[in-house]
């Protein structure tokens, strides 16, 4: 609860003030974040705690081919002008950012739960871990709703409700340590679908038929990728 509502709180404070030119770049900024957590954290992460690749690999398409037939059959993919153009509308990846984020998190309490089993002086410091790499995240994820004309409170209430799925999986951890991590490496694989897919499909798109450089939405998104393996290097 610390470390999710904490960074929550943070985030909130700091995307609250910012311009809409500014909620746009940031964006971007979750746009990166979204794939480098996907392909550089929570992949590796998955390959590591026992899955084999050609497993992951087979659970990361099934995940993308049910995240397509979900989205299309939801009918939030796009609307169409008078000329029969799609016009993209970043409303669309909203409610898979809230289930990402919310997949996410409980990962980070499972493994949190585990920890406080082995080691509680190594898990406390494992919840400022998170606490610190759950900030920008989370800012890239108000970002995308209040740019998707999401009230304030709104955004805050929806984010708090999925912070409750970090002491969800931080129970699960601690309760039911051996059946749970037999799942964690499948639960990784399936957020990682859903970071690409949203990144893909809902955040890329809108972000080109937007105003503005590309140096600046490139220049964001390239930092979003680059905090992963620098908060890696960090935090080892």
């Amino acid at each position: 609860m610390l470390a999710g509502f904490a960074s929550m709180g943070i985030a909130f404070s700091a995307t609250a003030r910012l311009s809409q030119v500014w909620l746009t770049r940031l964006v971007s900024f979750a746009a990166g974040l979204m794939l480098a957590l996907a392909l550089l954290d929570l992949l590796p992460e998955a390959l590591e705690a026992g899955l084999a690749a050609k497993d992951m690999f087979a659970v990361l398409l099934a995940a993308l081919m049910v995240l397509f037939a979900v989205d299309f059959n939801l009918h939030a993919g796009c609307h169409h002008s008078g000329e029969g153009v799609c016009d993209h509308d970043l409303a669309r990846p909203i409610p898979m950012v809230l289930i990402g984020g919310a997949l996410h998190v409980f990962t980070d309490g499972l493994m949190l739960g585990a920890a406080f089993l082995a080691d509680p002086a190594l898990a406390w410091g494992m919840t400022f871990a998170v606490l610190a790499h759950e900030v920008p995240r989370e800012a890239g994820d108000f970002a995308l709703l209040l740019t998707a004309r999401w009230g304030r409170a709104r955004a805050l209430a929806w984010n708090a409700i999925t912070r409750l799925a970090c002491v969800v999986g931080a129970v699960a951890g601690f309760v039911a340590l051996s059946g749970a991590q037999e799942w964690v490496p499948y639960i990784l694989t399936v957020a990682a679908a859903n970071f690409i897919y949203i990144a893909l499909t809902g955040i890329l798109p809108w972000l080109r038929h937007e105003r503005g450089g590309f140096a600046w939405q490139g220049g964001f998104m390239a930092a979003g990728v680059l905090l992963v393996p620098l908060g890696g290097l960090f935090l080892h």
